[in-house]
C-alpha cells in the first residue's frame, strides 16, 4: 500500500544528512534522530513508539516547530516559552506537505501542557472579547484533573480537517479515557484530519486506520501485534502472577 497522498498535510519528514558535522553530539546521538533518513507518513494516523529515551519527543518537537506550531505546545498563536530547552533538529530536517492546507492544527506536549493552560489563563485575565477558554470547553484546564484537561482539548478544541502532533497523549488518560480518545480519533479523521503521535500506549497503537514505526536500531514499520508494547502487556495480563514472581524474586 502506498501510504503517501498529495492532499495529506505532512507526507514525510527527512533528515538533512549532509549538514550534520558530527552524529555524536545531541541531537543527532540520539537512535531515532541517528538512524532518521526518510519516514513518509500515513494520511490519516502515524504512531512512533519505542524505549524511553530514544527521541521520538525530539522529533516531534522538530516537525512540529518546522510546521509552525509553538515549541512547547499549543496552536500556531501560543509564542508562550517558560525555557528554551528545545533542541536545533528542526533546523536539518525537511518537510514534505501536501497540496492542501490544514484548517485547524495543535501541538500537543504532556510535559509542557500544564504551561500551556497557565498561558491561556494569563491571556484571558488581560484579553478582551471572546475568552480563549471558550475554545477549550470553557472551564480553566487548571481547574480540571490532568486527564479532564487533555479530553477537554480532545472533545473542544480539535475541530477536523486539522494536523494534530500529539506527544505522549496518554500521560494522563486512565484506560478508559484513551479509549475515549480513540473514539474521538476517529471521528476527527472522519472529518479529514491527519495525526502523528508518540506514545508507549498499547491502546492507543491499536487504532487499526494507521501505520506504526518502532524504533529499535532504525525506524521499523510493524503490525501492532509486532509492537514491543502489545506483546509486553499481552505476556503480563496473560501471566500475571508468573512475571510479579520473576520481578520480585
Amino acid at each position: 500500500m502506498n501510504i503517501e497522498n498529495i492532499s495529506q498535510y505532512i507526507r514525510s519528514v527527512e533528515l538533512q544528512r549532509d549538514r550534520i558535522s558530527n552524529f555524536s553530539e545531541y541531537p543527532f546521538c540520539l537512535s531515532a534522530v541517528n538512524n532518521l533518513f526518510k519516514l513518509k507518513f500515513h494520511p490519516n494516523v502515524t504512531f512512533i513508539v519505542g524505549e524511553n529515551g530514544t527521541g521520538k519527543s525530539t522529533i516531534l518537537e522538530a516537525i512540529a516547530t518546522v510546521y509552525g506550531f509553538n515549541p512547547e505546545g499549543g496552536t500556531k498563536n501560543f509564542t508562550f516559552s517558560t525555557k528554551d530547552t528545545h533542541s536545533d533538529l528542526h533546523n536539518y530536517i525537511k518537510l514534505t506537505k501536501g497540496i492542501k492546507k490544514p484548517q485547524d492544527g495543535f501541538f500537543l506536549r504532556a510535559e509542557s501542557f500544564y504551561n500551556l493552560a497557565t498561558n491561556i489563563d494569563e491571556l484571558d485575565k488581560d484579553g478582551q472579547g471572546r475568552k480563549i477558554i471558550d475554545f477549550y470547553g470553557g472551564c480553566s484546564l487548571h481547574e480540571q484533573s490532568h486527564g479532564e484537561s487533555f479530553l477537554a482539548l480532545f472533545l473542544n478544541k480539535f475541530k477536523g480537517k486539522g494536523i494534530y502532533i500529539l506527544d505522549e497523549p496518554e500521560a494522563a488518560l486512565s484506560p478508559t479515557r484513551q479509549m475515549a480518545m480513540l473514539a474521538r480519533l476517529h471521528d476527527l479523521v472522519k472529518e479529514g484530519s491527519q495525526f502523528i503521535i508518540a506514545t508507549h500506549s498499547p491502546i492507543i497503537i491499536s487504532y487499526p486506520n494507521s501505520i506504526i514505526y518502532e524504533i529499535k536500531d532504525g525506524f521499523n514499520q510493524v503490525q501492532y501485534e509486532q509492537t514491543e508494547h502489545y506483546q509486553v502487556m499481552r505476556d503480563f495480563l496473560n501471566n500475571t502472577s508468573k512475571m510479579l514472581d520473576i520481578l520480585m524474586d
